[in-house]
């Protein structure tokens, strides 16, 4: 083992660019030229750059992985290519809002004197693609429930805007229960003094309240509303106007009841 001082502090550009030059220049040019000798870099700065390109590198994959998987799901169980669409969408949205609450509270330093901690200029690494997934599964939790809610609705033969109304309105409730509980839970580790259970506590905290209000309350439904029929088809176009089979099954019945009584009150009754 041999052990080479790096420039800098271990985490900036200095170090940074030491290493490079250590592992791409001085090492093949020296251990690189005796025949049968293998070598790595180790430290802090080597592993914290290796980490660092790793997540790099699966991180647009684990996006790929769940954002597709998503909209198969919801594309099998809606049978329609307009929710997947927008329900992904709308969580790539509150992901987004907790990115930026996230940098703007501890990359920049903002209400530090209030949570508690001193701003470094940076984000834990790995915090942003586990709040991803969290984050994602959470909120797909209850936007299924919505959606279920108003799809039962639509089967029943409401039209689509008082669907997505009744919808809303009858798991408003839930939901609403479902995201305090969450917020309280995410702003304890507000009060944790690591750091990075601090950024994760405040961003989720945040990303649900802002998910569950803004997202589920507003722009799930107006985004339903516009797109009227077309969100409960494949094709993307509304289907044509015909009453539904349970429609149609209550008004034979009805019909055949009327015959019934008409028979018995008429001049014949065999």
């Amino acid at each position: 083992m041999i052990a080479v001082p790096l420039a800098g502090n271990g985490t900036n550009t200095t170090s940074v660019n030491a290493l490079a030059t250590l592992d791409t220049r001085v090492l093949p040019a020296t251990l690189g030229k005796v025949p049968g000798v293998s070598y790595a870099v180790g430290g802090d700065t080597a592993s914290n750059q290796d980490f660092s390109a790793q997540l790099d590198s699966r991180t647009p994959l684990v996006f790929a992985f769940v954002l597709g998987l998503a909209f198969l799901l919801l594309m099998v169980s809606f049978r329609s290519l307009a929710i997947p669409a927008l329900s992904i969408g709308l969580n790539l949205l509150s992901v987004g809002a907790a990115y930026g609450v996230m940098t703007w509270i501890f990359q920049d330093g903002h209400l530090a004197g209030a949570l508690g901690f001193t701003a470094y200029g940076g984000i834990t690494p790995w915090l942003p693609l586990f709040m991803f997934v969290l984050l994602f599964g959470l909120s797909m939790d209850y936007h299924v429930f919505i959606l279920s809610r108003i799809r039962e609705l639509r089967l029943r033969g409401a039209s689509a805007q008082a669907a997505v109304t009744d919808g809303i309105t009858s798991s408003a409730g839930v939901v609403t229960s479902a995201a305090v509980i969450m917020v309280a839970v995410f702003s304890i580790f507000a009060t944790l003094s690591e750091i990075e259970f601090k950024v994760f506590g405040v961003a989720m905290a945040v990303a649900v309240l802002i998910d569950a209000t803004v997202v589920r309350g507003v722009l799930l439904p107006a985004g339903l509303v516009l797109l009227g029929d077309r969100a409960w088809t494949l094709s993307g176009r509304p289907r044509s106007e015909r009453p539904n089979r349970r429609s149609e099954v209550e008004h034979g019945t009805v019909r055949a009841n009327q015959n019934l009584i008409l028979g018995r009150n008429g001049p014949d009754l065999g």
